[in-house]
């Protein structure tokens, strides 16, 4: 399975920009690579302008599901569509969403854990479900959004429902770039699962974001990376079986003793 990954700049608070942007990339890529799944980051249609996302935001009767859905079918390729700021009711949730190569939505997912340092709970709601498994062509993949990488339990708990792939979407800063590269190795090795990253560039209302955006394998291997401030494609090719070896050599899930665990 061949994964591109996107780093992209993002136009603030201007979703059809983006959306414009989107599409070029992924003509782009289909006809140089002709990916089966293309990964893109977190709240790109938006960026992170959060008092404004009420009157930018999805929400039911919005293009930007339709758009992704409508790019998948004519490329035939699977969409990791990154996530957007989506209105549901009262609640503005930060929305990871899975397209599959026929146009379908297959899942989707509500960031969990909201960062008190950007203020996301002053303007948006935390997911209200767990993260779950879903499948692409068999292979069974899970996401999380940006400060979920910093939840080592949330991995897990993929990993121990069966993941092989594990996709983290984010507008991760420069300022903890370190934390971002570190982590992800380590969730690819302690979680024994392909970890594919797509972090954005570029700078917002004084932040500077990290780029970064990688492909590790189940060892703990960088497969590919991206640079700090490039807008550029992270591709890689990733191998099921990869997971199911390594998985057998270092049979760390079957020596877990979780009734000796604690959590709170």
């Amino acid at each position: 399975m061949i994964v591109s990954s996107l780093q992209m700049d993002i136009v603030p608070g201007d979703p059809a920009a983006n959306r414009a942007k989107v599409e070029v990339f992924i003509q782009k890529e289909v006809e140089q690579t002709r990916p089966d799944v293309i990964v893109l980051p977190e709240m790109w249609t938006t960026a992170y302008t959060l008092p404004e996302l009420p009157k930018v935001a999805d929400h039911q009767d919005s293009k930007t599901i339709p758009f992704l859905q409508h790019l998948a079918a004519k490329h035939q390729t699977h969409l990791i569509g990154g996530s957007i700021a989506y209105q549901s009711g009262d609640d503005m949730f930060n929305r990871a969403l899975i397209i599959n190569n026929k146009g379908e939505l297959v899942y989707h997912y509500d960031k969990l854990h909201l960062v008190p340092m950007l203020q996301e709970p002053a303007y948006l709601s935390g997911g209200q479900n767990k993260a779950q498994v879903f499948e692409l062509d068999g292979l069974k993949m899970g996401i999380i959004i940006c400060y979920d990488l910093r939840f080592p339990e949330l991995l897990r708990a993929l990993a121990l429902e069966g993941a092989q792939a594990v996709f983290i979407v984010a507008e991760w800063p420069e300022a903890r770039r370190s934390h971002w590269y570190h982590l992800q190795i380590a969730r690819a090795i302690e979680n024994q699962c392909y970890i594919i990253s797509s972090n954005r560039i570029g700078s917002y209302n004084e932040v500077e974001f990290a780029g970064t955006s990688m492909i590790i394998d189940p060892w703990g291997n960088v497969l590919a990376e991206g640079s700090q401030d490039q807008a550029e494609t992270v591709r890689a090719e990733i191998h099921p079986e990869q997971v199911t070896d390594v998985r057998r050599q270092v049979p760390v899930f079957d020596s877990r003793v979780p009734d000796f665990y604690t959590y709170y």
